[in-house]
């Protein structure tokens, strides 16, 4: 094992180090996005943050290029480089509840699946990624989009604390009265300042929760999409989160047969509260005699769990955020659907914000969250030959639609798509801001595999 090679652990390392040609090498370079095909010079698994300090100081030391990998899906495929270090938090995936204070306190390596389990057993919960597979500290450091967000805000605005390892290999500690810079940057700035080997999280009561999926042939997608807007336009509950997707209909039982492997639209639904609650809320969604329903309250960690992304697929992802979804929208929004990569999981979402998303808007670097619809082309699909025809149908749904766009965008949505895109996930005054923290934490841009923001 490459861990017991001369010169190649790092000075206080107790992990497990892997170099290529060892037997466990290429799983652990594997990620999400099988697009991404990189071969790292070394991983260094860590289990403690004094791995990753170890870590982090090889590498500077001897300017290898640094790439993190959390716990999650990195469909960027910034998560690897080519001949670099790849520090590999996986193995620290530990949470830890206290149920009296509603804290919980997770682990750099840790999937909202380890998450949600946890603060399960206490009826706990705050807002995670839609998917129990996502990292939590990629999501939160990136802002935090997911299921309960209209009633509970980001995940990072549940953010209490977090613990980072920062380019010089010093732990610190950022919260409200340290590094409370730093801490106003991890709100959105991602993981360019070092990285996050524990995050503490303020929890929510969460006693009911209910999942609904609701389907249509595609057809009826131009009605569903107006029914759903004026649904939101008129105030619907904040705990009603989910959206309208295009997806290719999966062979389930609750799904009538002849719409098994076509084009269909749905209406996802994860409701805080109980079924009869949710079925009020879209009581007008129900009258509009879907031929596909399921309803169920359950665990919230069942829910998260219940669409869980498949893995070993190339996958390209964008975002547009709109003001406004008027039936011009829905028109262009509808019509691309037929472009989706088909039949495979890829989908085509509109997502309502709105509700406390809006509420912490001015406080943190995300002025993406003033927008009232959020679109999300999410291509999946398994051969290298459709990349061209998926790439072209993401972003000419979101050229579709820039008319009514905001101007900003959720990073945690997008892949590599340039530097006026990540100024446009912060505005120009934020990541002025951002690059000053940049520079005191990051002077010379060592965790730069990420939506980046150069120091100032």
């Amino acid at each position: 094992m490459s861990e017991t090679i001369e010169g190649w652990r790092p000075q206080g390392f107790g992990g497990v180090l892997l170099r290529d040609g060892d037997s466990q090498y290429d799983e652990a370079r594997a990620i999400f996005n099988s697009m991404i095909d990189k071969r790292p010079g070394m991983i260094a698994q860590c289990e403690s943050a004094a791995d990753v300090e170890a870590a982090v100081r090889y590498g500077v030391e001897r300017g290898l290029e640094l790439a993190v990998r959390g716990g999650g899906h990195g469909v960027a495929g910034m998560a690897l480089t080519e001949g670099g270090l790849v520090v590999d938090l996986r193995r620290m995936n530990s949470v830890q509840v206290d149920p009296d204070a509603r804290i919980a306190r997770v682990g750099g390596g840790a999937t909202w699946g380890d998450f949600d389990r946890a603060t399960q057993k206490y009826l706990l919960a705050t807002t995670g990624g839609r998917v129990s597979t996502t990292g939590v500290a990629g999501l939160t450091l990136g802002g935090g989009s997911g299921w309960l967000e209209r009633k509970f805000g980001l995940a990072s605005d549940s953010l209490i604390s977090a613990e980072l390892v920062t380019a010089d290999g010093q732990l610190v500690i950022a919260d409200e009265t340290k590094n409370s810079e730093l801490f106003w940057a991890l709100h959105g700035g991602g993981g360019n300042f070092g990285v996050a080997t524990a995050l503490t999280f303020r929890l929510h009561q969460l006693p009911a929760a209910t999942l609904a999926l609701l389907l249509w042939p595609a057809s009826a997608g131009p009605d569903v999409l107006r029914g759903y807007r004026d649904l939101f336009e008129k105030g619907a509950p904040e705990e009603l989160g989910g959206g309208v997707i295009y997806l290719t209909g999966p062979p389930e039982d609750f799904v009538p047969e002849h719409l098994h492997g076509q084009l269909v639209v749905a209406v996802g639904a994860v409701y805080a509260g109980t079924e009869a609650e949710l079925r009020a809320a879209l009581g007008p969604l129900f009258a509009m005699s879907p031929e596909g329903v399921m309803v169920a309250e359950m665990p919230y960690a069942d829910i998260q769990s219940a669409l869980d992304d498949p893995p070993g697929f190339r996958n390209y992802w964008s975002a547009e955020h709109l003001a406004s979804f008027p039936d011009e929208a829905i028109r262009r929004f509808a019509g691309r659907s037929a472009e989706m990569p088909a039949p495979s999981p890829s989908q085509q979402a509109v997502l309502p914000w709105g509700g406390a998303v809006r509420r912490a808007a001015e406080r943190w670097p995300q002025p993406h969250r003033q927008a009232d619809w959020v679109v999300h082309p999410f291509g999946l699909w398994s051969d290298p030959a459709d990349d061209e025809r998926g790439i072209r149908w993401a972003r000419g749904l979101c050229a579709d639609l820039e008319e009514w766009a905001t101007g900003y965008v959720y990073l945690n949505f997008i892949g590599n798509e340039g530097r006026n895109r990540v100024l446009a996930g912060f505005g120009e005054d934020n990541y002025r801001r951002l690059s000053r923290v940049k520079g005191e934490y990051d002077p010379g841009n060592v965790f730069h595999l990420n939506q980046n923001i150069e120091p100032g």
